[in-house]
């Protein structure tokens, strides 16, 4: 905790500072600049010779402190890429990025705990988690794609990074979720915005593969199934894809409503709809509401005829709803959040493809896999302009069900609380490029973990520290 206090004390001492946070539902801004000029070239050479050249380096420290006689880990991370992008040519643009990560020093991340038979959890999603042994070749290419442009309406296929409810970066690690798909996005009157696509192949954040959608499922770890058994869905999951659509409606400058879904062939549907409003406070703020509701049901036979091996039953289905009241201004942002995931069945989706879109979702921990969970957060952000400094801190108590109930608790997660600090900036002057996060996260136990280690490595009575320092050029 000491060496934490320095280290925040050095990031306040240094300059210019402000957030990286990246929410659901925005572009992905991974890069410098995506945004090439929108005019076309006169010939496909020129289009070319027009084009943007980026580059990205990336270092991540990550170390893990697990409670008493239970291993510790640790990770330096090293990374970088380039991304190209054509300007337009009769509407049409090609684009390529990759991206490399070399393990410059570590824990050995292969080991599995003696106490509780369980590997690395956080440490090796900095490289391959297929592969803990690999130090060096891991690559990958994370966009391929051509678009199209017609007016207000998009059409891109290929590899490309999206940032759905559903489906997002989940960037956390090295380098985020990427997808194979064909999307078509659209603009209408600047009132509605609607996104469609079929994903078929999909890059999980912490590997250097390309999985088809069926052989996505099972990469990280599977949890129990509702019988208490091991879960046996990976390479036994029955699916030709997934079918995604968005509509944001903004029909007014205080009200809009978001409706997300995902409809994976043969496994199950996920269905959201969110309503935002807003209306002017004091300060020069507003006032911030919002509710959110998502119904899950199986399709076809929930990924495999056997129940043994498929991802979720014929009988599954679950609800999850949630509320955000909040106020911000250009200093602060302040909500209390709140998460109900009812009894009627675990929410599941594969975390290979994305993180949690519940108000609630603090980074670092999810609550997919869980159901009959109550959960509250308080949130807060402080920006201090002239300094261009921000903190942002989360503290949240989550009520899970017992880590025996297996119907409704499937990694055997007991209940918890958890206290994230995480501060973001980015220099100016002549180390222009150059931005830097630390982050920690303390999670302590509320539930009963029956003295078995299990339940509590990587889960409870520990905390992280990551450091990540980025030059974009």
């Amino acid at each position: 905790m000491n060496n934490f206090l320095i280290i925040l004390a050095i990031i306040f001492s240094i300059g210019c500072i402000k957030s990286q946070h990246q929410d659901i539902g925005e572009k992905p801004k991974l890069w410098l600049s995506e945004n090439n000029p929108k005019t076309d070239s006169s010939t496909m050479m020129s289009a070319f010779k027009a084009g943007k050249v980026q580059g990205h380096f990336r270092y991540f420290y990550s170390r893990t402190n697990n409670a008493n006689n239970l291993t510790d880990y640790f990770a330096n991370a090293f990374g970088g890429g380039l991304r190209f992008e054509s300007a337009g040519y009769h509407g049409f643009r090609f684009c390529v990025s990759g991206f490399f990560i070399f393990n410059l020093a570590s824990s050995n991340l292969a080991y599995i705990d003696p106490e509780s038979g369980l590997a690395n959890r956080y440490e090796i999603g900095l490289f391959d988690v297929s592969d803990p042994d690999n130090k060096a070749e891991i690559n990958r290419i994370e966009e391929l794609y051509l678009k199209y442009q017609y007016l207000n309406t998009t059409v891109t296929v290929g590899r490309q990074l999206i940032n759905t409810s559903f489906i997002n970066l989940q960037d956390g690690r090295m380098r985020p979720t990427a997808v194979e798909a064909l999307l078509i996005e659209s603009k209408i009157k600047n009132k509605y915005n609607l996104q469609i696509g079929w994903l078929y192949n999909i890059a999980p954040r912490g590997t250097r593969q390309w999985y088809g959608v069926a052989e996505s499922f099972g990469i990280f770890p599977m949890g129990v199934q509702e019988s208490g058994m091991k879960s046996d869905y990976k390479n036994n999951t029955r699916t030709k894809g997934i079918m995604l659509s968005d509509i944001m409606a903004q029909f007014s400058k205080n009200f809009s409503i978001q409706l997300s879904n995902i409809w994976v062939e043969n496994v199950f549907n996920s269905a959201l709809i969110q309503l935002d409003f807003n209306k002017k406070a004091f300060r020069n703020g507003k006032y911030i509401l919002s509710f959110q509701v998502i119904k899950q049901n199986v399709v076809g036979s929930g990924g495999n005829e056997d129940p043994s091996k498929a991802f979720v039953l014929k009988d599954w289905s679950s609800m999850a709803y949630g509320a955000k009241v909040g106020w911000k201004n250009s200093r602060w942002d302040f909500s209390v959040n709140y998460n109900r995931i009812t009894k009627e069945g675990r929410y599941l989706i594969p975390r290979e493809w994305g993180r949690d879109p519940f108000f609630t979702f603090m980074p670092r921990e999810r609550n997919e896999g869980y159901g009959d969970v109550h959960a509250y957060v308080l949130k807060t952000m402080l920006n201090i302009p002239k300094t261009k400094i921000t903190l942002q801190t989360a503290f949240g108590m989550y009520r899970l069900p017992d880590v025996k109930d297996y119907r409704l608790n499937k990694y055997g997660m007991p209940s918890y609380n958890q206290l994230n600090i995480d501060v973001r900036y980015q220099f100016g002057g002549w180390l222009k490029g150059w931005e830097t996060q630390v982050l920690w996260v303390n999670k302590w136990n509320q539930g009963n973990t029956y003295n078995n280690p299990k339940f509590i490595i990587h889960k409870v009575d520990m905390d992280l520290l990551n450091i990540v320092l980025n030059f974009k050029f």
